[in-house]
């Protein structure tokens, strides 16, 4: 009977731990790794991506939308270095990954030898939780399991190294002896709770409030009927930070939407006017976007002691649980008679809808971006799982689509990182098989890296039992985004030689991979192609020939902003004319009858990127 490798032992433990999926690519300092899933039948399952990075990027998408630790694998040295920019990603977000990458010998450790990288200190910051090293076979069943455990419980980034020669040792486990140490699987369920006195605290503080704010986040998904509870005995409106954007759907009528520089003018409007502010599950780091900071009494909650209080001068700090400290707080709550505040934010959600109605329907050339995104939204399946990219993109995602019932959706939140659109698709579809899968990009993130992973899409695609996985290009041969920082936060024109991209036969390449795709040049044409690629049998994607000029101009936006962008048309923006045209075409749906009104106060400027935090 051939003995148990070190590196069969490794993969059996992430059996025991439930892991079906590793997204990973081949390379020498894991063969030691890639032979024990020939032996044991590809359980778990090897998912072979493109480029290390999309692999972590799939590991994250996976997590996020399954709820379970997401596992990647990479060689060592190049490959263990390009898994960094997704593990930063999961980081930030605070989604449970673990990596096992691999490492040169242990004799040449030290020896400046071939593809030879320091990972300890490489990834001492990614994952700063647990970052560890296998030396000898008796470390392990607990390296691999703390790993696990400590993704799980911190939500975070865990690192195992594993040299080549270490994964092609025997196996032998630890013994009972001086200085070994035995492990267990599992981590064991529990829900925090604060204390009884900061519980009535808050709930003195909210009900005293007459005008009652709330905002969500990631860390409320658990606690959808208790968030919705809460806000009927409040009478309160509910807005959502970005990574909470499927929380809550978006068809209660007092749910506000986004909030942010990407979000939504109720949203806005929301926290303008509070009296009171209750954060839950969320650590929205723009503080110009929240009250201001004498106006509102604030209560937040959240499971994470080191992340609380950081954002608002809050009155009261509920460390615990969402789920579990709603139910222990709305019994202390009394429900507000006079609804005035509420049904002034019903209507400012309406009027917003019918905003965003009108700005679809400008005319562009050739298409606008809008409603490429605003025609899905009354197409998307009722489990649709919905992925945008960073740029210009998520401002559509995040203002033009209603979440209902059970959607999904993400992005990248706090890293703001180009190129996770399509790998975060793909994760979904390995947690997620029997449902759709959306993914919203601009051309930039689609050339960076997008293009290939279809590649990945088509490899797999058979073995998903809803082969629908969508991809919409929004190709505007221009890097958007940053077009419209540079004109709005420098009143700098573009520079067109990093600005424009090459125009790309997206479609065309899409089917030369055996896939589905369609180029759409012309507005009359975008609910067809919405439809053909829903109803398609295998991955999709659609070239949607978009216009640059369509400003992703903040409800908010200032003087200052329209005037800086303005400048910069001036001072010779080689687009100059459309983006004048389509500046004020926009921002004329929000002067419209029911459109805004007097009293508003400029908002704070854009930040970098286009992603927020959870």
């Amino acid at each position: 009977m051939a003995s148990t490798k070190v590196s069969d032992h490794v993969l059996r433990r992430l059996r025991d731990w439930g892991v079906e999926h590793v997204f990973a690519y081949a390379g020498d300092g894991i063969n030691g790794l890639l032979a024990a899933w020939g032996r044991a039948d590809n359980e778990p399952k090897f998912v072979q991506a493109r480029h290390e990075e999309m692999a972590a990027f799939q590991a994250v998408g996976y997590a996020k939308f399954s709820g379970r630790v997401g596992v990647c694998a990479a060689t060592s040295g190049p490959g263990a270095i390009h898994l960094l920019n997704g593990l930063y990603d999961a980081k930030l977000d605070h989604v449970p990954v673990v990596a096992l990458v691999g490492q040169t010998d242990r004799s040449a450790m030290g020896g400046s030898y071939q593809q030879e990288v320091d990972l300890a200190s490489l990834f001492k910051d990614v994952a700063s939780d647990f970052c560890q090293t296998a030396t000898v076979p008796e470390q392990l069943p607990n390296l691999i399991d703390r790993a696990v455990r400590t993704a799980y419980a911190r939500r975070t980034v865990t690192a195992v190294i594993l040299p080549a020669d270490v994964q092609e040792l025997d196996y032998s486990p630890p013994t009972h002896a001086f200085k070994m140490v035995p492990s267990s699987l599992g981590t064991g369920r529990y829900a925090p709770v604060p204390c009884d006195e900061d519980l009535r605290r808050a709930a003195e503080v909210l009900n005293a409030g007459e005008k009652v704010a709330v905002l969500i986040g990631q860390g409320a998904r658990g606690a959808r009927a208790e968030v919705e509870s809460l806000a009927d005995v409040l009478g309160a409106g509910v807005a959502k930070a970005l990574l909470g954007k499927d929380v809550l759907p978006d068809d209660l009528p007092y749910v506000t939407g986004s909030v942010g520089l990407l979000g939504t003018r109720p949203s806005y409007e929301l926290m303008r006017d509070c009296d009171t502010l209750l954060m839950i599950g969320s650590s929205f780091p723009y503080t110009q976007f929240l009250p201001e900071l004498d106006q509102a009494r604030a209560v937040q909650i959240d499971i994470d002691p080191h992340m609380i209080g950081l954002r608002y001068p809050n009155e009261v700090n509920l460390v615990g649980d969402a789920r579990e400290t709603l139910r222990r707080l709305l019994p202390r709550l009394r429900r507000k008679e006079d609804r005035t505040w509420r049904e002034r934010v019903e209507d400012n959600v309406a009027r917003w809808w019918e905003v965003m109605q009108r700005r679809a329907a400008v005319d562009a050339d050739p298409v606008n971006p809008e409603y490429v995104v605003h025609a899905l939204d009354g197409r998307l399946p009722h489990d649709a799982i919905v992925t945008a990219d960073s740029g210009s993109a998520a401002n559509w995602y995040a203002r033009h689509l209603r979440l209902r019932a059970d959607m999904r959706g993400s992005l990248s939140g706090t890293l703001a990182t180009m190129g996770p659109g399509v790998p975060y698709a793909i994760g979904a579809k390995f947690a997620h098989p029997g449902r759709p899968a959306i993914a919203l990009v601009g051309d930039g993130a689609m050339q960076m890296n997008g293009m290939m992973e279809m590649v990945t899409a088509a490899k797999y695609h058979r073995e998903w039992s809803d082969p629908r996985l969508v991809v919409a290009v929004l190709n505007n041969r221009d890097l958007n985004q940053v077009t419209w920082e540079m004109r709005a936060m420098t009143g700098a024109p573009q520079f067109e030689e990093s600005q424009h991209l090459p125009d790309l036969p997206y479609a065309d390449i899409a089917r030369s991979f055996g896939l589905g795709g369609v180029r759409v040049e012309k507005p009359e044409h975008v609910e067809a192609a919405w439809d053909e690629a829903l109803a398609a049998d295998r991955p999709f994607v659609i070239d949607f020939r978009t216009d640059p000029a369509v400003p992703p101009i903040p409800p908010h936006a200032s003087l200052d902003q329209i005037e800086a962008a303005a400048t910069a048309v001036l001072k010779g923006d080689s687009d100059r004319g459309s983006v004048l045209r389509q500046g004020i075409k926009a921002k004329v749906q929000e002067v419209l009858p029911g459109g805004r009104h007097r009293g508003d106060r400029p908002g704070a400027g854009p930040h970098d990127g286009a992603g927020e935090d959870e």
